[in-house]
């Protein structure tokens, strides 16, 4: 009976399994319906093992043939944590996304490589250092979300985060994800619509428009109006962000500082200069091309002839659905610009806002506010984010090495930190700069 119960419960894994590699081996992630099979299979050798035998023997035998395949956490009635991670084996790229690249960098066969290439895992003075590179895949577009390219970051291991006075990133939880596997990216930006639909009556002559005295009208001559989309064809390329650190070869064999560098201070610089270059990147040189340097973006005045921050920030929103003919999702202030909102009172001094015990999350006009320091202060923007996009080329990735001006003979090592991605706006007038 417990051998049939072993059978049942290495089938259903293994056909959840076969799933995922199906996926991986197509270089995509698992949709809807293959992730309900999956978590439907390992659902079933949950309850089958819970019913069965529960010996470590079988647990082992399970983790190993489950390892690789990537769920997200089911929903509903599920497994208990460590049953369910014993069963599906959380497949190794959204563990990745979980633990951030630092804790995924010191797990990986690459960095374990290296430690194991010195003796008892310490870097002596003499010890070469040349990790090989790592990367997790898709990291720019992260899990879970639909309507963001993702967080690099998870909140785990992030030790040294306060020191180094992060500041919030949110503009990339505004725009939409995507993925490229070349370096050049075409794509149709739309520039104008044109609708001339209008009732037309049957013709009442088969003569030639024009023709005759009187001549024959289009009216007469049943001519179907033309309207017109107008659409430019343009191009992006992807551009290389990165930066290294020095660091001693003894805090090197500390998997735990690494950890903590990579995902408090390395990896955070690359979210913090792609989301400055998503705003304000110039576009020329190695630059990306940003929403403030984009043409085509509308723009709205700042307040004049009596009209207030309010009048203004509400004509704004009326440009994305008029003239960009789009649904605007969010404001974007810089938190100076925000707070001088927020503090803004009636004639009676109580406040506009919902004041300082307000919980709710910051409206505006019925759309969400989002804070970013990306913003310039003075300026503000109104948008449907959804079309602007960011493209994934090559996943964030990590090297050491101590291959670098004389750090070899100092037992100093650098950790490079690199992502290569590109963005664009397929809608330009669906983005209003406002001018506050």
């Amino acid at each position: 009976m417990k051998d049939n119960i072993r059978k049942a419960i290495l089938a259903e894994l293994k056909a959840a399994r076969d799933i995922a590699d199906a996926a991986e081996a197509a270089d995509r992630d698992l949709n809807g319906e293959e992730r309900a099979k999956v978590q439907t299979h390992v659902k079933t050798a949950s309850d089958l093992k819970a019913r069965g035998e529960s010996s470590d023997d079988l647990s082992k035998q399970l983790g190993d043939l489950a390892d690789g395949i990537g769920l997200n956490e089911p929903t509903g009635d599920k497994p208990e944590p460590d049953q369910y991670n014993k069963l599906a084996g959380h497949g190794k790229s959204n563990a990745n996304h979980r633990k951030g690249l630092g804790q995924s960098f010191v797990d990986s066969s690459e960095f374990q490589t290296l430690i194991k290439s010195v003796p008892n895992g310490r870097f002596g003075e003499k010890a070469h250092v040349q990790s090989q590179p790592f990367g997790v895949k898709d990291l720019l577009t992260g899990v879970n979300r639909t309507t963001s390219a993702g967080a690099l970051l998870t909140p785990d291991h992030l030790g040294l985060q306060d020191p180094f006075y992060q500041r919030p990133l949110t503009i990339r939880d505004l725009v939409t994800p995507g993925s490229t596997q070349t370096d050049t990216i075409e794509y149709v930006k739309l520039v104008s619509v044109t609708n001339n639909a209008a009732p037309v009556a049957e013709a009442s002559t088969t003569a030639a428009i024009g023709s005759g005295s009187p001549a024959v009208t289009t009216a007469q001559g049943g001519v179907k109006p033309e309207s017109a989309m107008v659409f430019e064809k343009s191009t992006t390329n992807v551009k290389t962000i990165a930066h290294w650190i020095p660091a001693t070869k003894r805090a090197l064999s500390d998997a735990g500082q690494i950890r903590t560098l990579i995902d408090a201070f390395l990896v955070y610089g690359l979210d913090e200069e792609l989301e400055d270059q998503i705003v304000s990147g110039s576009g020329s040189g190695e630059n990306l091309l940003g929403i403030a340097n984009t043409s085509g973006v509308q723009t709205q005045a700042a307040p004049s002839g009596g009209d207030t921050v309010f009048d203004t920030t509400r004509k704004a929103r009326t440009k994305v659905r008029i003239g960009g003919r789009a649904n605007p999702t969010a404001y974007v202030f810089n938190p100076a610009d925000w707070q001088t909102i927020d503090l803004l009172r009636d004639g009676n001094e109580r406040f506009y806002g919902s004041g300082p015990f307000g919980m709710s999350t910051p409206q505006l006009w019925g759309l969400p506010v989002v804070e970013s320091e990306a913003i310039a202060a003075g300026t503000a923007y109104v948008a449907d984010w959804k079309w602007a996009v960011l493209w994934d080329r090559e996943q964030a990735s990590v090297q050491v090495t101590d291959s670098h001006a004389d750090f070899f003979i100092r037992n100093l090592v650098a950790i490079l930190v690199e992502l290569r991605a590109a963005f664009g706006i397929l809608r330009p007038s669906a983005f209003v700069k406002i001018t506050l």
